[in-house]
């Protein structure tokens, strides 16, 4: 149900999920030599209802912050961001504690209004943005071909959550192919949102007014320790335990704990591989899925193999077992170096 409420979201651009603060404090944990002395943004956060804005202003000082900036929507048209609410768009900008309660209190924070409707890709909000070292948010899932298309445009740091689907986006893989973006530590299970949508989680996993949405990850440019930590490979290789492809020249490894220490060629790995991926370690030689997989030449299916396997599809790895071709749901293509 909660991915029927998530895809319901998207289609409706009503991404109105909510981050916890349990969440945030658990990544953002990660990162903290990173923020001392810059500005941060949080431009989609209605900062009434946003634990970013509350988990920075009340660590401004122990972050060591320079400026906090965020942004309210004012929603005309209940399409994108806040809880339907915001009268007026506004803008807020904090400087840090001034009287010494170390709490930021309203009349330390400057609040500001907007022209527009507070749009993240509105000519005002794109200033806010250009004043930014590093923009920490939850964008829209529905809009996050454009979120990160901008951060990338504009040359900013950034941490934000996105979900695991976006890996697959051709606007998306390629950043990663290149070292310009990557997985952060990530949520501990499925994530669970702030929301209105109803939510029929299992009760052991069920909290009161939140939805619980598996799939959901932190992806940043900023680097972090896990990203230089070696995986551990212990399985040899042999023919049997790892089949070829038929259409590409890779092995087919179907978990990325059995990655193979003694096989120096290409190998088709799941997703998953991308919580583990070291740059040092692995070399990404692309997504073996829909037009990303055509770009990297997969042979075509003749029509034998599609009456044995009506779901293949080109632009897609398969191995043949006992006579009948076999699709992986989803592979990168790696090597080590």
């Amino acid at each position: 149900m909660a991915n029927k409420n998530l895809n319901a979201a998207k289609t409706a651009k009503k991404d109105e999920f909510y981050t916890q603060l349990e969440d945030i404090n658990n990544e953002l944990r990660h990162y903290r030599e990173h923020f001392r002395g810059k500005t941060v943004l949080c431009n989609c956060d209605d900062p009434r209802v946003s634990n970013f804005f509350t988990y920075f202003a009340y660590n401004f000082e122990f972050l060591g912050l320079k400026r906090l900036i965020t942004t309210c929507y004012k929603n005309q048209d209940m399409d994108l961001f806040s809880q339907n609410k915001c009268e007026q768009a506004i803008y807020l900008i904090y400087d840090g504690d001034k009287n010494g309660n170390n709490i930021p209190d309203a009349e330390e924070i400057g609040i500001h209004p907007l022209k527009g409707d507070g749009d993240f890709r509105s000519k005002e909000c794109i200033e806010l943005l250009k004043q930014a070292d590093i923009v920490v948010t939850n964008p829209p899932f529905s809009l996050f071909r454009e979120y990160v298309a901008q951060l990338i445009e504009y040359d900013k740091k950034f941490l934000i959550i996105g979900h695991q689907n976006a890996i697959h986006y051709k606007e998306i893989f390629p950043l990663i192919m290149e070292n310009r973006l990557w997985l952060g530590y990530g949520f501990k299970g499925a994530g669970h949102f702030i929301s209105n949508y109803e939510d029929n989680a299992t009760a052991g996993d069920h909290r009161e007014g939140m939805i619980r949405v598996p799939g959901v990850h932190w992806f940043t440019n900023l680097e972090i320790k896990k990203r230089h930590e070696n995986l551990i490979l212990y399985k040899h290789y042999t023919s049997e335990e790892y089949p070829h492809y038929e259409n590409y020249n890779a092995i087919e490894v179907s978990k990325t704990a059995d990655i193979p220490y003694d096989y120096d060629g290409a190998m088709g790995v799941p997703t998953t591989f991308l919580d583990k991926y070291n740059p040092e370690q692995f070399e990404i030689i692309g997504l073996a899925e829909g037009d990303l997989g055509k770009e990297l030449g997969l042979k075509p299916f003749d029509r034998e193999l599609k009456k044995l396997n009506k779901s293949l599809r080109d632009g897609q790895l398969f191995y043949m077992l006992n006579g009948y071709p076999q699709k992986p749901y989803s592979r990168i293509l790696i090597r080590k170096k």
